[in-house]
């Protein structure tokens, strides 16, 4: 992964400046997380004379950038933070702070006792992602603070891109720190609606103050919501809240405060999303230290939030590995459990373009009593597999529960000296220190085996992949293998695709989809998944007659990693179009709720000369959405076409745009 410095440069109108004081806000008990980063020696800020004869006058810092500010402030010795797009609120006055297990509160009364400021422009080439260059471009303000009862050094470091915001917390005095909540929390406009999920429910669109009671005696309990979380507000932007760079501490939460409607506050997960292993209310942490990234990813609209989630994967450490040639991204084919599926699965693959296949669970026995991950059961001749495929070109993905994973890095060396391509971990535990620990372990020791990974169940996103490339894809979601409904299909790109990649099986073909088949198909281009698993529940007898499925084309064509992608139109929950490009070729995927729908899409986005469309459409609507036929048709166009995209309910369609 190439990283090009362009310049950094001196901030323009960021200094620290007096401010009008901000309302105080009631907060609930929060919670906390951590990242990693250590802060800078910083200047003596203006008024600091002030406080040290006793007054204490407020202080502000802005960062700016395109349309977007964010704003600190101490206003009688309390931190507060706000956000703005264009001139209009995103996030009003809200609270900022951590508090420490002895009782200390950081940011309740404070003093300002440095800042510094700068803007940085860079530019970097991920090993695959949405786009094949990703800018880095933003202004910073960072203040070194003292805390008044404590005498305790601590920091707040904010960030404006053009693509939204961000902010963290820095323990700035050398030594451990250990932290029991954070104070966070993010007060919208009136009037906003968010779009709640936790582990694998649905997306429910409530008020800020409204969020379910969730959680058993063994979880976390409350009205609590899982990141991503996107908020639309009533003058049509729409923000969603993320987390970027957790290393070494809690995963976040947010949470419904009591007597404020419109606001959410930080929870630091104290039990693993499953609530197995030991509660763990506090975090104990190696100072200098820096939380995690809280990121406010911001469209003016739901189109334009698509394209600017890149804003997670810049706030995460950069890529650790010299070599990542052997990080492929790809479609995969999931086997039934036998030596001959496995040699059905590779050949199938050959055939169609795919470029892996999988044994998933119980490929060494029933995953919840086996814990040993090292045999295959007999019905699996698994070396003749392994050869058999690697011989054509595909590699072999392997599935392990947790359960298996008592020793990591031998059972990783022991799968790679076999010839496998990637390990497949389900039934994570994310959420307390310690599971963020073994996440992002079991992702560096396999890399260290040179094997890819991708983790299942409840995970959440946070730019990790950036990091340690092989951890090429994650669950997290309410998956596709469940059928859900159409709006659910459309909330996604809006909400848990912001976060990063998303491990979202595409089930073309079945008869339990609630959905059409061209709906299924576009899933391939408007979600990101680099590493993409096709005709789940399938065998590859059902597709021996291709002329039966007049998708198998565009699976066959359609890649996972791109060189430029592009969100075209969208509301969430209702309707979504996107392309993206790979070398000349554009891949254009569009979905609509249970609402038939025409979309208009300019083609302007594509080069000079002619192009061929080829398009799948839903045909006539059928008595259920899996019964409505693909209808395949080709046009010329060019880049002053715009292209009319019809869709049945719950239907779709599928685009390849290919010079002539």
């Amino acid at each position: 992964m190439r990283t090009t410095q362009d310049r950094e440069e001196p901030a323009r109108d960021a200094a620290v400046s007096p401010g009008a004081p901000s309302r105080r806000r009631v907060l609930k008990g929060a919670a906390v997380t951590a990242g990693l980063a250590a802060a800078g020696t910083l200047a003596q800020p203006a008024h600091a004379a002030d406080e040290a004869a006793g007054e204490r006058p407020p202080f502000r810092a802005t960062a700016r950038m395109g349309a977007n500010a964010i704003t600190m402030s101490v206003v009688d010795g309390a931190l507060r933070w706000s956000v703005r797009h264009q001139g209009r609120t995103v996030v009003d006055t809200s609270v900022l702070g951590l508090a420490l297990s002895d009782g200390t509160v950081l940011g309740t009364d404070v003093t300002v006792t440095g800042n510094q400021h700068r803007t940085v422009r860079t530019t970097w080439n991920p090993v695959y992602g949405r786009n094949a260059t990703v800018t880095d471009h933003y202004q910073e303000q960072r203040w070194q603070l003292r805390d008044r009862v404590s005498g305790i050094g601590f920091g707040v470091e904010i960030r404006a891109y053009r693509t939204g915001v961000a902010l963290r917390h820095l323990l700035l005095d050398e030594g451990t720190a250990t932290v029991s909540d954070e104070l966070t929390t993010f007060a919208f406009p009136d009037g906003t609606t968010v779009y709640s999920a936790r582990d694998e429910d649905a997306y429910l669109p409530v008020a800020p103050g409204s969020i379910p009671v969730t959680g058993a005696s063994g979880t976390d309990h409350g009205p609590l919501t899982d990141l991503p979380l996107t908020a639309t507000l009533t003058d049509g932007l729409i923000a969603c809240v993320c987390e970027s760079a957790r290393l070494d501490f809690p995963r976040l939460m947010l949470g419904s405060v009591d007597g404020q409607p419109s606001t959410l506050s930080a929870f630091l997960m104290e039990h693993t999303a499953r609530g197995t292993g030991p509660v763990e209310p506090t975090a104990t942490v190696t100072t200098p230290f820096a939380t995690p990234w809280r990121a406010v990813v911001i469209g003016s609209t739901h189109a334009e939030l698509v394209d600017n989630a890149e804003l997670i994967l810049n706030l995460a450490p950069p890529n650790a590995l010299a070599d990542t040639s052997w990080i492929k991204p790809g479609k995969v084919f999931r086997c039934e459990l036998s030596t001959a599926a496995g040699l059905a699965g590779v050949d199938f693959a050959v055939a169609r373009g795919l470029q892996y296949v999988e044994y998933d669970a119980g490929w060494y026995g029933p995953e919840f009593t086996t814990t040993d991950a090292t045999r295959p059961i007999a019905a699996i001749d698994l070396p003749s597999v392994i050869s058999y495929a690697t011989g054509k070109g595909i590699g072999v993905l392997l599935y392990v529960n947790r359960l298996a994973l008592t020793d990591a890095d031998s059972l990783f060396g022991l799968y790679r000296s076999w010839g496998v391509a990637g390990v497949k971990l389900g039934f994570i535990n994310d959420g307390t220190q310690t599971m963020t620990g073994q996440i992002t372990g079991w992702a560096r020791t396999a890399a260290g085996h040179r094997l890819l990974i991708d983790m299942h169940d409840d995970v959440r996103p946070f730019g990790h992949e950036r990091a340690y490339p092989n951890w090429i894809s994650l669950e997290g979601v309410r998956g596709n293998e469940q059928f859900p409904t159409a709006t659910h299909n459309v909330t996604l790109p809006f909400a848990r695709n912001i976060g990063g990649p998303m491990d979202y099986t595409i089930c073309y073909g079945q008869s339990r989809d609630r959905t059409t088949n061209a709906h299924q198909m576009a899933m391939a281009a408007v979600y990101y998944q680099p590493l993409n698993f096709l005709f789940w529940y399938d065998k590859p007898s059902k597709y021996a007659d291709p002329a039966g499925w007049p998708g198998l084309p565009w699976f066959e064509s359609v890649p996972t990693t791109w060189d430029e992608s592009r969100t075209l139109a969208g509301s969430i929950g209702a309707y979504v179009a996107v392309a993206r490009r790979s070398g000349d070729t554009w891949y254009l995927g569009a979905m609509t709720d249970e609402t038939s729908r025409i979309l208009s899409v300019p083609l302007s986005f594509l080069g000079g000369g002619t192009y061929t469309a080829t398009v799948y459409a839903d045909g006539t609507p059928g008595a259920a959405p899996h019964q409505t036929p693909v209808v395949v048709s080709s046009l010329s166009v060019t880049a002053e076409s715009t292209l009319s995209v019809p869709m049945a309910p719950a239907g779709g369609q599928a685009v390849v745009l290919k010079p002539s």
